[in-house]
């Protein structure tokens, strides 16, 4: 054999020895690469409600009695009485005037005071009085998503900022979870 063609057996043997040590890393990293994606069982999302209290105000119109000068009535009991017995005085005859007269006053002062009574608590006023009260406004803020997953034979939980959709991404057996590519697993 001359030197060209030992030169060329070798090469050729070293390129195949290349060639098939390059094949069969290549499908070993495919071997051991495993899926690409994880599925997607589940989505949740985690909320947070939110009570922030606020002040509501109102104006309301009260109404009040005003004091009273004559607790007693006694304006109108003896008003009704003068009255009453006028009327007894003049309906009665001979003596049973008399009896008519007293029974007129008493009837009168009787009908005097309730008639005051009613008048002292028809005497109202009216006024506004602002009042306030606290209450809550209630607000649901989604602060991320409890997921799912189920990657080859084995399922996980992990909690993501985003809704994944139906698979999460996988790079050398850990999930991709993030936007930027970071990976958790």
């Amino acid at each position: 054999m001359t030197t060209m063609n030992k030169s060329l057996l070798l090469g050729a043997a070293v390129g195949t020895a290349l060639a098939v040590g390059a094949g069969a890393v290549a499908g070993l990293k495919m071997m051991n690469k495993g899926p690409q994606y994880a599925q997607v069982v589940q989505v949740i999302p985690i909320t947070k409600i939110i009570r922030t209290p606020k002040q509501d105000c109102h104006d309301d119109s009260v109404v009040h009695q005003r004091p009273s000068r004559d607790d007693h009535h006694i304006v109108g009991t003896v008003a009704g009485a003068v009255v009453g017995g006028l009327l007894g005085h003049y309906v009665g005859g001979g003596t049973g005037r008399d009896l008519a007269t007293a029974v007129g006053a008493a009837g009168g002062g009787y009908a005097g005071n309730r008639i005051e009574n009613r008048m002292q608590k028809g005497n109202t006023y009216t006024t506004t009085e602002h009042k306030c009260a606290t209450v809550y406004e209630r607000t649901v803020r989604e602060e991320g998503y409890k997921v799912r997953y189920r990657l080859g034979d084995k399922e996980g939980t992990v909690r993501m900022d985003h809704d994944p959709g139906q698979r999460i991404p996988v790079d050398h057996g850990q999930l991709v979870l993030g936007d930027d590519g970071s990976q958790t697993g």
